[in-house]
């Protein structure tokens, strides 16, 4: 395990440099300005919007806008870009039959949201894909049932790439106090004097298991970094405001307050399983983290992958290749014999001895009013849960 900044892998931006995209105040002005007389695109939709922020403050570093041709065919069929640096998802801009006839290669268009400009693209290409193609190698099915797979269903049949220039993070207002950005991440982390800083990715509440689990992390390294995901998700997942008061009263009541940061992750889910792992951990290492916590079922949804595809596919790349090093662990549970929190690596007993709960089961207990067992869930937690459940009422 490495122990010095210089042995981290994970330590400088991916690709060596963050790039970030986002316009000053000066510049942003007139370039809205310019825009007014610019062909479009609409952003159609949190996705895209969420992307944009994410290049804005340099979090997707080395990409400097949307995929060319060169490197979304790269990045579909061997997780790397045109370069050869490893990447496992496409970030793409769709646009219509009817937008993409406004415009040619080495033109500037604007990209709308709710019709003003937040963002130009320089375009260098204009390609059709085959999108079956992309979500059969991407996200494993061409299910239209997958959200991933029904997102690029609904896109336009062309895909525009180049280079961008930000001029507005729509959802900069949310969770501000919150929003770090991978520069303002890596100051907090340099002031904590941390070397070695692991990220958890979640866009579930944090349960025991969870706790459980980035606790063991921190027992490895200096610095904890809980990530929750901000950006749009499918609509059964539990809004984001009522996780973050989840997240905030763990952090009051069950972690050390000098060796854990809470700090919103803007990007949008795409529910694609172990290339959506691996792309979250680069993302993490633009933040700053040296470890990613790669638990079961990695931004799953559905039973389309395996429960620790995720962990084989970062076996995937030679060691160090990555630049930031995963921390994989097993399905994690409360044993009343052990009287612990373990997993099947630490615990000898049986299923019967175990607090298990599956998600319908938790849904149901917190409409009816009733808390999970302590041992699953944190009383603060479930209280929360439980209020909001009947604020939908």
């Amino acid at each position: 395990m490495p122990k010095t900044l210089k042995d981290v892998p994970g330590y400088a931006p991916h690709g060596g440099a963050l790039e970030i995209r986002a316009a000053d105040d000066s510049e942003a002005a007139m370039l809205a300005e310019e825009a007014k007389g610019l062909p479009t695109i609409d952003a159609n939709g949190r996705r895209v919007v969420s992307d944009l922020e994410l290049m804005a403050v340099g979090a997707v570093s080395p990409n400097r806008g949307f995929m060319t041709k060169a490197d979304y065919e790269s990045v579909v069929n061997e997780m790397r870009l045109a370069s050869g640096l490893p990447w496992s998802l496409p970030i793409t801009l769709s646009a219509t039959e009817e937008e993409a006839k406004n415009f040619k290669e080495g033109e500037r268009v604007a990209i709308t949201h709710e019709g003003r400009p937040i963002a130009l693209i320089d375009v260098e290409d204009i390609f059709t894909y085959d999108v079956r193609d992309e979500a059969e190698k991407t996200y494993r099915t061409t299910d239209e049932a997958h959200p991933g797979v029904a997102y690029l269903y609904s896109q336009g049949p062309h895909y525009v790439g180049g280079e961008v220039t930000v001029l507005e993070n729509v959802f900069a207002h949310e969770f501000e106090e919150y929003r770090l950005t991978p520069l303002r991440l890596r100051e907090r982390i340099a002031s904590e004097g941390w070397r070695t800083v692991v990220a958890f990715q979640t866009r579930n509440p944090i349960h025991r298991a969870h706790e459980y689990l980035t606790k063991c992390a921190l027992e490895i390294v200096d610095g904890l970094v809980i990530h929750p995901l901000v950006g749009g998700t499918k609509g059964d997942d539990i809004p984001a405001g009522v996780r973050m008061k989840c997240y905030e009263v763990l952090m009051e009541n069950y972690y050390p307050q000098n060796r854990v940061v809470l700090s919103v992750f803007p990007a949008a889910m795409r529910y694609g399983g172990p290339r959506e792992a691996i792309w979250h951990a680069l993302l993490r290492k633009n933040y700053g983290m040296t470890h990613f916590i790669v638990g079961r079922d990695h931004a799953g949804v559905g039973d389309y992958y395996g429960s620790y595809d995720a962990q084989l596919l970062f076996d995937e790349f030679e060691q160090g290749e990555l630049g930031i090093w995963p921390l994989k662990f097993e399905h994690s549970f409360y044993c009343k014999k052990c009287e612990a929190m373990g997993s099947d690596k630490t615990c000898p007993h049986g299923k019967d001895d175990r607090v298990f709960l599956s998600g319908t089961q938790v849904r149901e207990m917190l409409a009816a009013g009733q808390e999970p067992p302590h041992e699953f869930s944190r009383p603060e937690v479930a209280r929360i849960l439980i209020d909001a459940e009947r604020s939908k009422a």
